[in-house]
């Protein structure tokens, strides 16, 4: 294959496509698959039972597939799972999964993942996100689409950041976060609706203003969650456009572990 350079150690065993390049002295186990269109920078460790979709840019310096950081992990076939047009900047760690949960770690696509991210055993992150420098996963954390983390953010094992939320830089969760909220703070502490990256991404003024009634009922009303979830259902009775917004927060607002709570 042309578009490996003659430094790279590919092993016989992995599974390139026929236009995919690497770069010098990166190393490719064997049970390693990698899709059409992607490139691998130089100085890279790509291992474990990894597999890598199409049109992907991992820059210089990752290692992926790693085993996790986990003292229970006894050498099971755990897996990586990478979607397509991710961009990977550098000196990112990605680990497989464990035994204890699914067993997989999983990224989708579209994602843009800049420099010294590090995914733990079992993260599942979605579609469209962007991840600033030196963002921190724990194990077992679930990102929904389009969220955004700020640079240095740090996540708790097992939290749960709903679909298009955000954190400020130097966020510290230790709770959920639910979807469209904005936070900030060690720990963090709810600060808005990401009213901005709705409108970019096209929600009509009637979703955003439903939203925007979801973010009363939950931190401005003084309820308790269950009755911030009894309130935010109205909501679709109101406005029926909203549905789909109403369903996925209180869909994600019942499976809050009642210990660990919500970003207040």
């Amino acid at each position: 294959m042309s578009g490996i350079h003659p430094t790279a150690l590919v092993d016989a065993g992995a599974e390139l496509d026929s236009d995919v390049t690497v770069g010098p002295y990166t190393v490719i186990g064997p049970h390693v698959r990698i899709g059409s269109g992607t490139s691998i920078g130089p100085h890279c460790v790509i291992e474990g039972h990894t597999t890598i979709g199409r049109d992907n840019r991992i820059f210089q310096f990752n290692s992926l597939g790693a085993i996790p950081q986990d003292k229970k992990y006894g050498g099971e076939p755990c897996e990586l799972m990478i979607g397509d047009r991710n961009t990977i900047r550098e000196f990112c760690t990605f680990n497989i999964g464990s035994p204890g949960d699914s067993g997989v770690t999983r990224v989708g696509d579209d994602n843009w993942i800049m420099a010294y991210v590090h995914l733990a055993h079992d993260c599942q992150v979605g579609n469209n996100t962007i991840f600033a420098n030196n963002s921190q996963l724990a194990g077992h954390v679930h990102v929904g689409d389009w969220v955004i983390l700020g640079g240095f953010t740090v996540v708790h094992q097992f939290v749960r950041l709903g679909a298009h939320s955000m954190t400020a830089m130097c966020s510290l969760l230790f709770a959920d976060l639910p979807p469209f909220v904005m936070c900030q703070g060690q720990p963090a502490a709810a600060r808005s609706m990401n009213y901005e990256g709705l409108r970019r991404r096209g929600f009509s003024p009637e979703r955003i203003a439903g939203v925007k009634a979801m973010h009363k009922a939950l931190y401005r009303q003084d309820l308790s969650l269950e009755a911030a979830q009894t309130q935010i259902e109205s909501i679709r009775d109101a406005q029926p456009q909203c549905e789909p917004d109403v369903r996925m927060m209180n869909d994600f607002l019942k499976q809050t572990n009642a210990q660990r709570g919500i970003v207040r």
